[in-house]
């Protein structure tokens, strides 16, 4: 009998997500922005591509409640060597906002990415038309 695979199975490094609840016991003043995030994840590129992960349409969405951001992603392929460790670095790139709360980044396969997912400034850097 052969055993079903998921693609988890496949990753390199089968850490899917990355979660972090930050030590913060001040009060809260200022309700973080998508916008805020948004920046900050542009300056996560990619690894092979010299685009960010937010142009290249990797991210899918992005949930603020009370300061506790949930960003789900995706890769352009599956395969990528270092897929375990992208959800890390759009985690990190967001830990440095100021009344952030928890940071949990989810990579997700569904839908699959594909290229009309990139913003027009990524597939001009591309050449892609």
């Amino acid at each position: 009998m052969i055993k079903s695979k998921k693609l988890e199975d496949f990753l390199p490094n089968k850490n899917s997500s990355y979660y972090n609840e930050l030590n913060n016991k001040k009060i809260f003043k200022k309700n973080i922005l998508k916008e805020d995030i948004i920046n900050c994840i542009k300056t996560v590129m990619d690894p092979e591509i010299p685009v960010n992960l937010y142009d290249l349409g990797l991210i899918y969405s992005i949930i603020i409640i009370k300061n506790k951001v949930t960003v789900e992603m995706t890769l352009t392929n599956p395969n990528c060597p270092v897929a375990g460790e992208m959800p890390k670095k759009v985690g990190k790139s967001i830990e440095i906002l100021e009344n952030l709360k928890s940071i949990e980044v989810k990579l997700v396969w569904k839908p699959p990415w594909k290229k009309d997912l990139m913003s027009e400034d990524a597939k001009l850097a591309l050449d892609i038309f």
